[in-house]
């Protein structure tokens, strides 16, 4: 490592001469007729899903439709020291699905209780929708059609009626 010597001068003289090398100049905007270049390989943090039968909130209002984020490993963490997981440990995945449902239709506070009021079925839905998200990437399966036993890929993360 070189060290550089600086005489004793004007503050502004050791400032000037001990501060670092101007950062390259970000690349200038392309034209307004060439095309944006897009970002190939962004990670996707945040997975859109429909539920099979939808929560019901207290006012009757049924939310199929929500959001779920990347899991972090805090939040793999957290239930671990969580009360209600060390009574049961069944209550493990309640409490680590509140934490990475982001939206569930217009509720935007997803918390334990509202994970508790669930249908099993969508709970167990979130579930396996959690693990493919977080452990392969993507929320596409294969699958095998009963009737020509032909392979295609389905995504689980819904859409309109009889895609999945």
């Amino acid at each position: 490592m070189r060290r550089r010597t600086v005489t004793a001068g004007s503050l502004e003289e050791i400032l000037q001469a001990t501060a670092p090398a101007p950062a390259p100049a970000p690349p200038t905007a392309p034209s307004a007729g060439a095309p944006a270049r897009r970002e190939e390989h962004a990670l996707r943090t945040e997975f859109e899903f429909e539920l099979p039968r939808g929560y019901v909130d207290e006012a009757g209002t049924l939310h199929r439709h929500g959001s779920m984020r990347l899991a972090t490993a805090r939040d793999e963490l957290r239930p671990q020291i969580d009360l209600r997981v060390k009574e049961n440990p069944a209550y493990l995945s309640v409490v680590l699905l509140s934490q990475v449902i982001t939206r569930l239709g217009t509720v935007t506070d997803v918390h334990a209780g509202v994970v508790e009021r669930m249908y099993a079925t969508d709970v167990a839905f979130l579930q396996d929708f959690y693990r493919r998200v977080n452990s392969e990437g993507h929320t596409r399966a294969a699958v095998t059609c009963p009737h020509c036993d032909s392979g295609f890929e389905v995504d689980l993360s819904g859409g309109r009626l009889g895609e999945s």
